[in-house]
């Protein structure tokens, strides 16, 4: 009896001092930060909170970490999952029966869904049944009945007005042969999983690295040089992103969902690798910012006056968003570079490599995958081209130019490079926890309420 009721006097006094603690943090809530017991604070205790693993301004850029997190979930990302999907958008124009220049195209996919296919006529809107270029029949591999694996190839030739047909030097394929070209739909192509793996999808990223991109870091780099190697780093990583958030776990069952441990095995367990997806973001965000004025008086005329009108008004609200101006008004500074005697020479050599990594991409073996590889590698070269093949500052003769194709790469791609980024922030810190094995909570908590916690529950 009597230790029944020491016990109840020791629940007694714990209690009485919890609440004095609650009291207490009460009085001086006007003059501590605000601290909240559920976990959230203005000033957040480190047992409690995760804190941001990339902090800082982001290596050769002009915005931190954190502002890149914040105003992609708030501002970007909403923005673009809305314009990709637009008309004007939404269709790209693409050569995707290509000899492969370096070796001869051995590889083959393990899936289906790495084809791109035409739907038969039956699934096409009306407006679209005009003549168009499609693939050789002994190419479709197509899956009937799968709207994922249908493509629309249809030229309509009211959506290519008020746009110049120049060709883009920083790339290889001659954006103008219309000849060659199909016309795709993006959003019934997503770029995820497909099943193409082994030493045909290795030997393209070898390729890449190691017959055009130096490895970083290396003393013998320049900033150039290095540039080049993270745009090529950070474009891979948003890849390898979506094919981890995208991918086939039960073929059997065709159950489709996140492979984390494969993200954390491609992307988060090198911290560099995400570093230069962030670098990657933020070079293409300064190229459109950079262009802003031509883009927002281009015409995004696809016939259709209402998603026109709709088009060209998302285009403005993401280029002149006030909170994205004063959150990072310049996201890179591109007039450091190609400084010096050796600067012409220099941007020559780095343009010739990027146009071998672009022919590269037609020794792609899945269909699918060279379709967002083109595309992705064309949204490069056009921000390579808005910041580099146009000073305002040094030439006022050039005039920048853009081809329809590229202003579509160039959206697309800045959505793709977002849609990783707010994948590995929301996911990025559990899958790392739960890869790593540090699911278990902190032997020896540091936050006073915590540590109080415990000692109640371990009378």
């Amino acid at each position: 009896m009597a230790g029944e009721k020491g016990k109840t006097k020791r629940w007694g006094w714990a209690v009485g001092a919890l609440i004095a603690v609650f009291v207490a943090v009460a009085m001086t809530s006007r003059t501590a930060p605000k601290i909240s017991f559920f976990g959230r604070s203005n000033k957040p205790c480190n047992c409690t909170q995760e804190t941001h693993k990339y902090s800082g301004i982001v290596e050769d850029c002009c915005c931190d970490y954190e502002t890149v997190d914040h105003i992609n979930k708030e501002v970007l990302h909403p923005s673009l999952q809305e314009l990709v999907k637009t008309p004007f958008f939404r269709y790209f124009k693409v050569k995707l029966w290509c000899d492969c220049p370096f070796w001869p195209d051995d590889g083959m996919c393990r899936l289906r869904d790495c084809s791109v296919c035409e739907c038969p006529d039956s699934e096409f809107p009306e407006s679209f049944k005009k003549p168009h270029h499609g693939l050789p029949l002994d190419d479709l591999v197509c899956q009937e009945g799968k709207p994922e694996a249908a493509v629309d190839r249809t030229l309509d030739k009211k959506a290519f007005r008020g746009w110049t047909e120049i060709d883009n030097p920083w790339t290889n394929d001659d954006e103008t042969d219309n000849a060659e070209m199909t016309y795709v739909n993006l959003q019934l192509n997503p770029e995820r999983y497909t099943g193409y793996t082994g030493p045909s999808a290795r030997r393209i990223w070898d390729a890449v690295y190691a017959e055009n991109c130096p490895k970083y870091p290396s003393e013998e780099l320049c900033a150039e040089e290095r540039i080049l190697y993270k745009l090529i780093s950070g474009l891979h990583s948003s890849i390898s992103v979506h094919i981890a958030s995208d991918y086939l776990l039960d073929e059997t069952t065709q159950m489709w969902g996140s492979n984390l441990p494969l993200m954390y095995d491609r992307v988060l367990r090198y911290p560099d690798r995400v570093r230069n997806l962030y670098f990657t973001f933020l070079f293409v965000l300064r190229a459109v910012t950079k262009a802003a004025d031509y883009l927002e008086h281009a015409e995004y005329d696809t016939g259709n006056l209402n998603e026109d009108l709709k088009t060209q008004s998302l285009v403005r609200q993401l280029l002149y968003n006030p909170n994205l101006q004063a959150a990072c008004p310049v996201p890179f500074d591109e007039a450091k570079l190609w400084k010096g005697q050796r600067g012409p020479e220099l941007k020559q050599k780095i343009q010739n490599q990027f146009r071998n990594i672009s022919a590269l991409m037609d020794c792609v073996g899945c269909e699918k995958c060279r379709l967002w590889g083109k595309l992705q590698v064309l949204g490069l070269g056009t921000a390579l081209k808005i910041l580099f093949s146009v000073d305002g500052q040094q030439n006022t003769d050039q005039t920048l130019h853009l081809q329809r194709n590229e202003v579509i790469a160039l959206m697309n791609l800045l959505n793709r490079l977002s849609e990783s980024l707010k994948f590995v922030n929301e996911m990025g810190p559990s899958t790392e926890r739960l890869v790593e094995g540090q699911i278990s909570p902190p032997t020896a908590p540091s936050c006073p309420i915590q540590r109080m916690w415990a000692s109640l529950k371990s009378r």
